[in-house]
């Protein structure tokens, strides 16, 4: 299944372009999360599954490394990423099954027999090497993740919001790499969403809250029906409350399947954390499934 490698989209805006200047950033990053103490009961052996935010690294670098910086302890061969598929190329779940990943401070390698094993589920996950070109959303993991889990290979995975049961799709990923786990494969599964859209700090704060609280009790259901209770309810410059719902509904199910009974939260912030205009803001999440 192997093809051509996928170049980097969005390096030079969402991540520094040179090497030099991207691994200190990285480092930094990955430094303070090992510094941070982290929420009772997510030791890296309870860990199936977590979700990063996928903005530019100077936003939320900090809290992704919180996810990543776990993940760099659970040590796994293969990282299975489902991401946001913002301009819904994908039918259902894309599957990149071409090349490596290219990015500047080097290439991550594809799992092809799992990727191929996960096109073999059949609808909605399918082929699509073009759904994840100029998407962003996974891209964004790579310098975090290459740093943190270096030689993990990794199956990309577009989640289109054209799919139809989020549910299934799920349960059917979290049996699979539940067979694969049993059989002595290190694998991980992570969601990349950031949380609430443009809103001024303080209701961005609140609608993570509101938000995550579904989210952390797995309720993948839940989760969808608060979401669009939080946009009915027109919240001042709020357009949507979690711009990668459809990655994260499939991985709660995964994660569940995985056995999986809880999220716990290592981190939030928002954009305003980070130097940006308080005014029109973007929260950022990282999550533990265990």
């Amino acid at each position: 299944m192997s093809g051509d490698a996928r170049e980097p989209a969005v390096a030079g805006m969402f991540y520094p372009a040179g090497a030099a200047g991207l691994g200190r950033m990285v480092d930094d990053l990955l430094a303070g999360a090992r510094q941070a103490k982290r929420p009772d009961g997510a030791g890296p052996g309870a860990v199936v599954g977590i979700m990063v935010p996928h903005a530019g690294l100077v936003y939320s670098g900090a809290i992704a490394a919180l996810g990543w910086a776990l993940a760099g302890e659970i040590g796994p061969t293969t990282i299975v990423l489902a991401g946001t598929d913002h301009q819904a190329w994908a039918e259902g779940v894309g599957v990149w099954a071409g090349g490596p990943w290219r990015m500047p401070l080097g290439e991550v390698a594809i799992d092809e027999a799992l990727a191929a094993a996960v096109v073999a589920l059949g609808g909605p996950f399918a082929r699509d090497d073009a759904a994840h070109l100029t998407e962003h959303s996974l891209e964004v993991q790579l310098p975090l993740l290459a740093r943190a889990c270096p030689g993990a290979k990794i199956v990309p995975l577009a989640v289109s919001p054209r799919l139809d049961s989020h549910a299934e799709a799920g349960v059917r990923l979290g049996r699979l790499l539940s067979e694969r786990r049993a059989a002595g494969e290190r694998i991980l599964l992570v969601a990349s969403s950031d949380m609430a859209h443009y809103p001024p700090a303080r209701i961005c704060e609140e609608t993570d809250t509101e938000l995550l609280e579904p989210l952390l009790r797995l309720d993948a259901e839940g989760l969808r029906v608060a979401d669009l209770a939080l946009i009915g309810a027109r919240r001042p410059g709020l357009v949507c409350g979690l711009c990668g719902i459809d990655p994260v509904r499939v991985t709660l199910a995964a994660t569940a399947e995985l056995g999986a009974k809880r999220g716990i939260l290592l981190g939030a912030a928002t954009s305003a954390d980070a130097g940006g205009d308080p005014r029109r803001t973007v929260g950022y999440a990282a999550a533990a499934f265990v």
